[in-house]
């Protein structure tokens, strides 16, 4: 029979609460029955939140990591003096224009660095969005909530438009991007 090993030990507390406290315990699975107790079944799910926890846990960290470390590239050569020329520029244009654009092309060398040394691009994968991680994504949709700060005209409902169609992002994807926007709206609010 197999052994499974779950971080996780729970004491009942009174009948309908748990305390849980962190420890190495190996357990056999259940055997071949239809049902299992209250109790084990309680136990169960408590393993099964603790993984969860675990999990969320370990994503917020590679998130807090990326939040220290963003576009930190920006701040030395060879992008840091190409952004201080165009940064105030662009920032009055209208993202995604035509004008906007074009200007981009004076940025080039620093973005050709920029793009390959930062994965919260699309343009550092040879596949864009499709080979990114969520880890990825957030970052990239947070970057994109902080740029709209930097515009005059920023809108990140419509930076998720233009972008979905740059970034050829699919529907499902372009869908939980705006209702993340729509949360980030009600939160600021």
């Amino acid at each position: 029979m197999a052994e499974i090993t779950n971080d996780l030990i729970s004491e009942e507390v009174s009948s309908n609460t748990f305390q849980i406290t962190t420890a190495t315990e190996t357990c056999e699975p259940i055997e071949d029955t239809q049902t299992m107790t209250v109790a084990e079944c309680q136990v169960e799910t408590q393993k099964h939140i603790e993984n969860v926890r675990k999990y969320i846990r370990f994503i917020i960290d590679k998130i807090d990591l990326r939040g220290v470390n963003h576009d930190a590239s920006k701040l030395e050569s060879p992008e840091v003096e190409l952004f201080a020329e165009h940064t105030l520029q662009l920032a009055a244009m209208g993202y995604g224009t035509e004008e906007y654009k074009a200007s981009l092309e004076a940025l080039k060398p620093a973005l050709d660095h920029h793009y390959a040394t930062n994965r919260h691009h699309p343009e550092h994968f040879a596949d864009g969005v499709n080979d990114m991680t969520l880890i990825d994504i957030i970052e990239m949709f947070c970057d994109w909530k902080a740029s709209t700060l930097r515009h005059n005209d920023g809108n990140l409902l419509k930076s998720i438009e233009l972008n979905a169609e740059r970034f050829n992002i699919d529907g499902q994807l372009k869908q939980i991007l705006i209702n993340t926007a729509r949360m980030l709206d009600e939160h600021e609010q």
